[in-house]
């Protein structure tokens, strides 16, 4: 009822919409996607199903329509060296990354890089960062959180194998049987990820950023994630490992 009346019809003719006796018109269908806050990706496979030509397009990031935005997101990493920082599609594939993260994905063995690198599977498995990881309890149970919310939002099948096969991962296992623990201290302001790279401990938190108002597929589900240093340790050892 209550999206009924922000929709502005009535319960009754949604209610019929909702259990296919009544055909909604695109419109229609475009203002329940807005109101519900669908995906562009979903929303092309509603109108689909409803008999209505798709109104959002794919383009590929190395499209030439694509060109300014792929110059514009790689001028962003490229300006937070010598901070880690990734461009990442749909399933957390690296799409575009600056120096300082192609120096630590040096560190992932051969078969975590083809035929891409995925941020869940290369910080998750065992031989991957998660080797290098010293608070994979904290970070591994956040990325698993971020992925399970991923999974939920929308039936992707790639995404769904990707569980499945980071949920068979020995150290994944481990941690999912471990009991919480509760702080007796005052908890951080942010759960950072502490790695140790040549005998030095690095602690790095994160931000991810989205595109504003966008109307293509690709760049709706894409985001861009960086690095900061949450220490001043870090900091420097960052900056020395650029020069």
């Amino acid at each position: 009822m209550e999206l009924a009346l922000d929709l502005d019809i009535s319960p009754r003719h949604l209610s019929f919409v909702e259990t296919g006796r009544s055909r909604p018109s695109a419109e229609l269908l475009m203002s329940i996607a807005i109101q519900l806050d669908v995906p562009l990706r979903t929303r092309n496979a509603w109108l689909l199903a409803a008999g209505y030509a798709p109104r959002y397009s794919e383009q590929g990031l190395d499209s030439a329509r694509m060109s300014q935005v792929r110059a514009a997101v790689q001028r962003l990493l490229d300006t937070h060296d010598p901070y880690p920082g990734v461009a990442l599609d749909r399933h957390w594939n690296v799409v575009l990354h600056n120096r300082a993260a192609e120096k630590l994905m040096g560190l992932l063995p051969a078969e975590l890089c083809k035929p891409e690198i995925n941020i869940f599977r290369a910080s998750l498995h065992p031989q991957g960062f998660a080797a290098h990881t010293r608070n994979f309890s904290e970070w591994g149970s956040y990325l698993l959180q971020v992925l399970q919310r991923l999974m939920l939002s929308g039936r992707d099948e790639d995404i769904i194998a990707l569980v499945d096969e980071v949920n068979a991962y020995p150290n994944v296992i481990a941690l999912k049987q471990q009991t919480p623990v509760i702080q007796s201290t005052e908890p951080s302001l942010l759960i950072p990820c502490i790695m140790e790279l040549h005998g030095q401990e690095l602690s790095l938190f994160t931000t991810l950023t989205t595109f504003g108002s966008p109307r293509d597929i690709t760049l709706h589900e894409l985001c861009v994630e960086l690095f900061y240093p949450a220490d001043t340790q870090t900091e420097v050892f960052l900056k020395a490992l650029a020069g």
